[in-house]
């Protein structure tokens, strides 16, 4: 199957409300070419070097998601043009975000990342973690961020009902806030579901799905 058979394929699972992120970290340009032109235009890679030398490249009608762990240091390279960074996980984060958005004169969307899995090695807030950081005073001095919604990754497990549980617990936290309106502030996404598990996902109310091999193949 081609890269725009396979997309074809999953856009045609889709609901209209969720939006594909082709998950497109270590593949080459030419193979987002062929995403691209089969007409996918949201592309989340794990590397800020490698997503900026794809930007580089690429066309700029590309809407870029950051979708692995992001360190402080690094988000200068990405703040004149990322659209949405998905694994946020601290205030420190944030406020450095703030900063080299307005240095690039821009407002940066963001998403919560919440730890919803029993691994060790995931990153995220639990759900007092969150509460605090979206009471904070430093957080509503923060001009050049917004946040539209949360982020988890379920646990590597072949378990449907484990993987059910942390994407309901994903969206019952999501649901707990969603009401919370403020000036950098505005929930409507939840991002969860990748390859082996975005069905489960749209089933539990996930809005945004970050779908890699199934597009692109294995890596």
């Amino acid at each position: 199957m081609s890269i725009a058979s396979n997309l074809h394929t999953i856009k045609a699972t889709l609901p209209e409300q969720v939006t594909l992120v082709a998950v497109s970290k270590t593949k080459p340009v030419s193979d987002l070419m062929q995403a691209y032109e089969a007409g996918q235009r949201i592309f989340g890679e794990n590397k800020i070097q490698e997503m900026t030398e794809k930007w580089e490249q690429m066309p700029k009608d590309i809407q870029w998601h950051m979708i692995g762990h992001v360190q402080s240091n690094k988000v200068k390279f990405m703040a004149p043009y990322v659209t949405l960074i998905h694994g946020v996980d601290s205030l420190k984060l944030l406020q450095e975000i703030n900063k080299q958005a307005l240095k690039n004169k821009r407002i940066i969307d963001c998403l919560l990342q919440i730890y919803i899995a029993e691994e060790e090695s995931k990153f995220g807030l639990d759900e007092n973690e969150l509460n605090e950081l979206l009471t904070s005073p430093e957080f509503k001095e923060l001009k050049n961020i917004r946040i539209l919604g949360l982020m988890g990754m379920a646990t590597f497990t072949d378990n449907q009902n484990q993987i059910k549980k942390e994407f309901t617990h994903l969206k019952s936290i999501f649901d707990s806030i969603k009401d919370l309106k403020t000036e950098n502030c505005s929930l409507n996404t939840i991002s969860m579901g990748m390859s082996g598990d975005y069905q489960l996902a749209i089933e539990c109310g996930s809005t945004m799905v970050r779908i890699g091999s199934s597009i692109f193949g294995e890596r």
